[in-house]
């Protein structure tokens, strides 16, 4: 009996301390600045159809000075390494030195997929997510709405928490979205260090998310 409650306790402990750790590490990632001494790596997670288009014309604002650019999108999705390659061909003409790598881990949601069984498929992905993004260790994690990137996000902030390396979360809000979040949008607005949306109504709702008018 005293063992049984000695492991509940402990258990208990390490689910504590966890939790400690994870508030910190949220809320104290958007003073993390990378790059302050070299290249900034980007994980870039693209998604089918619009996703990729708006997250490629995101990218064309970023200085040469994010690389390498680590780009994942699902192990079923071939239009998007299509524009990723034409996008970086034409990156290459005026930078000599970029660098970039295309991934692919199981996709978490298809369309019209129920929500019980997008669960196991979420798992199912972040098993993959786990290595690719420890192997990785990027500095920065930028998203925009594709079921993929929840496994990738929640790999990148258990990096934090094991205290490996801080990676900041950056989720930037589907043009679309006016009036709501979307579903990847709902579930990584509590643990993004920067959550950009693209309608002042919904910086009204959301606090935390940041305004600057239309990105992309």
């Amino acid at each position: 009996m005293a063992f049984l409650e000695g492991a509940v306790y402990a258990v208990g402990l390490m689910c504590l301390l966890f939790i400690i750790r994870l508030y910190y590490i949220v809320k104290t990632g958007s003073s993390y600045k990378p790059g302050a001494k070299g290249p900034v790596a980007v994980l870039v997670v693209a998604g089918s159809g619009g996703h990729t288009t708006e997250i490629l014309r995101l990218m064309e604002s970023l200085s040469a000075g994010y690389t390498p650019r680590h780009y994942v999108i699902a192990d079923t999705d071939r239009m998007s390494e299509e524009k990723i390659c034409s996008f970086e061909s034409s990156k290459q003409n005026s930078d000599s030195e970029s660098q970039f790598s295309i991934c692919r881990i199981p996709r978490s949601r298809e369309v019209l997929q129920s929500w019980s069984s997008s669960v196991l498929s979420t798992l199912h992905a972040l098993r993959f997510s786990l290595p690719l993004v420890f192997r990785l260790r990027p500095d920065v994690v930028l998203c925009n709405g594709p079921g993929t990137c929840v496994p990738l996000c929640v790999a990148a902030l258990l990096l934090g928490i094991l205290g490996m390396k801080k990676v900041l979360i950056v989720y930037v809000e589907s043009i679309c979205r006016v009036q709501t979040l979307s579903l990847t949008g709902k579930i990584l607005y509590p643990i993004s260090d920067y959550f950009f949306v693209q309608w002042s109504s919904l910086r009204d709702k959301y606090p935390k998310s940041i305004f600057l008018g239309r990105i992309v």
